[in-house]
């Protein structure tokens, strides 16, 4: 607690910093440019060769310390003589020259420059780097892509955008979680999640959420990064090779994630409305069985089971009241009734910004609202404030930024998801309502679904988060910052287990059953990164030099309760009120990480680049010994095309060879593994609490270590028009930290030790972008991105004798699933039939289960389009991916189960000898070893083709012309998740369960508004 008080007073601190700074530094943000004396004032409009304003142009009189940037509306406003010449340039357009010659207005168009947009700056972290100079592999997603899709968190955002980025939606639910992998799993623990920066402040990444609350419906992946604002962010760059990533070094081992959020720009005050609608559905349905068609194959299996002549006794009756009780021709489509709804999402957003040459402020407060496809009321809530300012002083020497953000969210769900209950509940089941309109439970003869809308699920986060950059320029290319950080996540959780909400057969009462389970979680952090920056140009060398040092310390608490047994279900929400009241979960971590860091970036020429960069890092969770770590890597580019050879190439305007080789690390593995551990296991034995071990003393391990190679061709054709970029790497990871699972006798689960195993993951990435077409009139582009990914374990010492020997293989992807072989069904007995690999007349996963699978992608990636006609914008983007996934057969294998599934199962049975068919003879399951459906599902049968193609987004965008005093207007229609085309049979081939509700397809109605 003490830790966590600490960390509330640093934070206190920053806010006060950034309050007391705050009117010193608006004093300064008045609208508009100061300017020398006047001569005259000119006035015009800047605009691209279709019209429409351009905003931010920079304006300077020739030869003379005058200057201003153009407003929101293209608009400029600037003192000059008659006889001056004005200078107007933008990053992507042709600078141009333009002598006022006396007159008052001046009318300006600027021409696109192709090549000059393959020069975008890009964020690298700790400094900025030109997309033409980069020597590591930095991919990007910007501001105009992100707000063309309709999504809440930015993950999504950047779903097969981003070569050798792998991201799935774990759960159409609002509030969940996504999964994300740059270039393949490394470690063997399966920690594939990278470092996030936000605004240069880490931001943890990792769900507080609890198994006991939140597993049956978002899977207990509740998402801190769903707290912030797509439309906030300016861009995210994802680090991916060495030279990228080991100047961040244990922490950029699974790449990095950098997400810098908008700031204002210098012009008049400008304030900007958007709001949307937004429509969302299940895209897909499963083709079931209808009644007749699961009724038949139902008494086919209990007559195939030799228990038909039960089926006229009311005592077994409870065993089939699908056959002898209820409707036999009621049909309900259960999934268009429990996951057929549609969900409305409402998002508003109002922002102001501006600012003078020195001062630039924006300030912005959004709100969210987003149901379900379930029956019932449930919602998510969340409001977002984000507020930046930007300072620099007369002399350019001192410049400061001040950046925070606010988010609350409010998510209220059903406890489980629905979409299992759709796809299994027999046709015919009863109605959800009786006559009087409450919940019907046919006589208690089955569990009706609805009652889980009585079961609540409730989750509250709050985030603040924190940056303030402040830097000074000590002498001449010699500059002194300091990057300051804090962020403070909390989650308040709880699920609720009435006893309203079970059949009435059991007799269940509040007292005895009803239960409470709360989980109340934070995690605070603050960072303070020193830095000294050196830059020097002489004739044809420049250097580049930056030194820093890293303080970060955060502390994690978690309490999970439960307490069962209340007077009444009113009073369920009130833990004092329960009978008995135990501790689930009680935690209090403290991680402490400080390090040296520095690069040193020479560059020859302008073509020839060499970057060095390192780190020493120390952390907390290794011991006395073994807490530093050194990681480093080299970059090296030639930009061959500036060779006088190609130099003056009609065809070839860019050309670059890049490499990399470096070293990475990870301490990912929780906090105070090294140290003999107890957990209170919320027990007691006689009244006295129990300490249960949970950890054993060793010292002697220490880091992850990460060794990437890469190489890359850049290549631009007609001034740029046509641009690819290939790129080959190399990873491999060793030293693997494992927990190695431990027999019961020695009192622990399992040991964390380095093991001599090695992970190697390669592949080839391609980015092409081209600017197919452009008249003033209508325009066309092109993006496309493909990845080819491999992995696999070159070594694991004593892998055959360990626990890991039925999960991994020498030579095969961590990815893969090791399961039975299936020979097909016997087409004399009906069975299915598996092969007994070792011989011993027995199938058994001791020496069975020896057919391999590979789960992860083959390759995957993205292909855009975008076309813009006058005044109206049109994209559309394609997602695809070629893999292999778990399809139906890993939930239903045999039919004449009491569950419906699918209707290939009636329609491809077996029923008599000689039948050639998929699908073994019916049973009722109810006679025990009576058919092999259990190894089928755990066979090679249960696996089959996920790939898919899908309309990821269409994006159709008009702007308003012709409007007056400044004001912009702007129409959109965009669509999710459209279309998919696919040959798997399940809910979603993308995230293969059928108890999670598959991602949704969306149709956004907006409008944007800015004057």
């Amino acid at each position: 607690m003490q830790h966590s008080i600490t960390g509330m007073r640093k934070g206190s601190l920053l806010m006060l910093l950034y309050v007391f700074l705050m009117p010193f530094i608006f004093f300064h943000a008045q609208a508009g440019t100061v300017l020398e004396p006047p001569q005259a004032t000119v006035s015009g409009t800047v605009t691209d060769t279709s019209g429409n304003p351009l905003a931010g142009v920079n304006l300077v009189v020739e030869s003379k310390n005058i200057g201003t940037i153009s407003d929101f509306d293209g608009s400029f406003s600037i003192n000059a003589g008659p006889t001056d010449v004005l200078i107007f340039s933008m990053v992507g357009f042709k600078s141009l020259t333009v002598p006022i010659a006396g007159r008052e207005e001046v009318i300006v168009q600027l021409e696109e420059d192709v090549t000059v947009l393959g020069e975008v700056v890009l964020n690298a972290g700790y400094y900025s780097v030109s997309e033409r100079e980069r020597t590591g592999n930095i991919a990007t997603i910007k501001a105009d892509v992100m707000e063309k899709q309709p999504v809440a968190n930015p993950l999504a955002a950047m779903q097969g955008h981003l070569s050798g980025v792998n991201i799935v939606q774990s759960t159409g639910v609002p509030g969940g979680g996504f999964s994300i992998e740059v270039r393949g799993q490394n470690f063997i623990n399966g920690v594939t999640d990278p470092l996030y920066i936000v605004d240069g402040v880490p931001y943890g990444s990792q769900s507080l959420g609890s198994e006991d609350i939140s597993r049956d419906i978002v899977n207990s992946d509740i998402s801190p990064l769903n707290a912030i604002n797509p439309n906030d962010i300016e861009s995210i760059e994802v680090l991916k090779d060495a030279d990228a990533t080991a100047i961040y070094g244990s922490r950029g081992a699974n790449g990095v994630v950098l997400i810098t959020t908008k700031k204002g720009r210098a012009g008049k005050t400008r304030f900007d409305a958007h709001l949307s609608t937004s429509l969302g559905q299940v895209s897909h349905f499963m083709d079931l069985m209808d009644t007749q068609q699961y009724l038949e194959v139902r008494r086919e299996g209990v007559s195939n089971d030799g228990l038909d002549g039960f089926l006229g006794v009311p005592a077994y009756d409870f065993y089939w009241p699908d056959i002898t009780l209820w409707d036999q021709d009621r049909y309900t489509d259960w999934q268009r009734e429990l996951i057929g709804g549609t969900a409305y999402r409402n998002n508003a957003q109002l922002s102001v910004s501006g600012g003078s040459e020195r001062t630039q402020f924006l300030v912005s407060g959004a709100f969210l609202k987003e149901t379900t496809v379930f029956p019932g009321d449930a919602n998510y809530k969340r409001a977002n404030v984000h507020s930046n300012i930007n300072h620099r002083s007369d002399n350019d020497r001192f410049r400061l930024n001040l950046s925070t953000s606010y988010s609350q969210e409010d998510n209220l769900l059903p406890r489980s998801d629905l979409s299992f209950q759709a796809y299994t509940l027999a046709p015919n089941a009863p109605a959800l309502f009786d006559e009087d309109g409450n919940l019907n439970w046919e006589n208690n003869t089955w569990d009706n679904p609805l009652a889980a809308l009585e079961e609540k699920f409730g989750v509250k986060t709050s985030t603040v988060l924190a940056n303030a950059l402040i830097s000074y320029e000590l002498v001449k290319d010699l500059e002194v910052r300091a990057s300051m950080g804090y962020t403070d996540y909390s989650l308040d959780s709880y699920r609720t287990l009435p006893s309203s909400a079970r059949n009435p057969r059991f007799n269940f009462t509040p007292q005895s059953y009803s239960s409470l389970t709360t989980n109340s979680s934070k995690r605070n952090s603050w960072i303070i990164e020193p830095q000294l920056q050196w830059k020097k140009d002489w004739k044809k060398l420049s250097m580049d030099v930056l030194l820093g040092t890293t303080f970060q310390q955060e502390t994690t608490e978690q309490l999970v309760m439960r307490g069962t047994g209340f007077p009444n279900n009113s009073l369920i929400f009130n833990l004092t009120a329960a009978d008995r009241v135990e501790v689930r979960n009680s935690a209090d971590s403290d991680y402490k990480y400080n390090a040296v860091f520095g690069r040193v970036n020479l560059k020859l020429s302008d073509r020839y680049i060499l970057n060095l960069t390192g780190r020493r890092d120390g952390s907390s969770r290794f011991g006395p010994g073994k807490q530093f770590g050194n990681f480093g890597a080299v970059g090296l580019a030639w930009i061959f095309s500036e060779e006088a050879l190609l130099s003056d190439s009609s065809v070839l305007s860019f050309g670059k060879l890049r490499g990399s080789y470096g070293t990475t690390g990870s301490d990912n593995i929780g906090d105070y593994q090294f140290l003999d551990t107890y957990t209170v296991t919320g027990s007691d034995y006689d009244g006295v609490a129990i300490l249960s071990p949970s950890g054993i003393f060793n010292p002697l391990f220490g880091w992850e270590v990460n060794k990437k190679l890469e190489a890359g061709l850049e290549l631009g054709f007609f001034r740029d028009r046509v641009f690819v970029n290939a790129s080959w790497y190399r990873n491999r990871s060793s030293n693997q930290l494992v927990g190695v699972p431990l027999a019961a006798t020695t009192g622990f689960s399992e040991l964390t030790g380095n093991f001599d195993a090695t992970v190697e993951n390669s592949g080839i990435e391609l980015d092409f972008r081209s600017a197919n077409l452009s008249t003033e009139t209508f325009k066309w582009s092109t993006t496309f991105n493909i990845s080819v990914p491999k992995s696999k374990l070159v070594r694991y010492d004593g892998l055959e004798t360990s626990t890991f020997a039925n999960r991994y293989v020498i030579g095969e992807p961590l990815s893969i699933v090791k399961l039975y072989r299936s020979l097909g069904v016997d087409p004399e007995t009906g069975q299915y039939v598996i092969e007994d690999y070792n011989g011993d007349g027995n199938i058994s996963s001791s020496g069975d289960l020896e057919w391999i699978e590979d789960l992860a992608p083959k390759f995957y990636g993205g292909l855009g389009n975008t076309l813009n006609w006058g005044n109206l914008t049109f994209d559309v983007f394609l997602q695809f991916k070629k893999q292999k996934g778990y399809n139906t057969l890993r939930d239903n294998t045999v039919p004449g189960f009491r569950r419906n599934a699918g209707v290939e199962l009636y329609r491809d049975r077996w029923r008599e000898p000689g039948d050639m068919n998929n699908y073994q003879v019916a049973s009722s399951g109810l006679i025990a070893g009576s058919n092999n459906g259990d190894l089928q599902r755990r066979s090679s049968a249960a696996v089959s083709d996920a790939s898919f193609i899908r309309v990821r987004n269409i994006s159709l965008n008009y702007k308003v012309p012709h409007l007056e005093n400044g004001l912009d207007v702007d129409v959109y229609l965009q669509g999710q998740n459209l279309l998919t085309f696919t040959k798997y049979k399940g809910p979603d081939p993308e995230q293969t369960l059928n108890n999670r509700l598959p991602p949704l397809r969306q149709l956004t109605l907006g409008l944007k508004v800015g004057f």
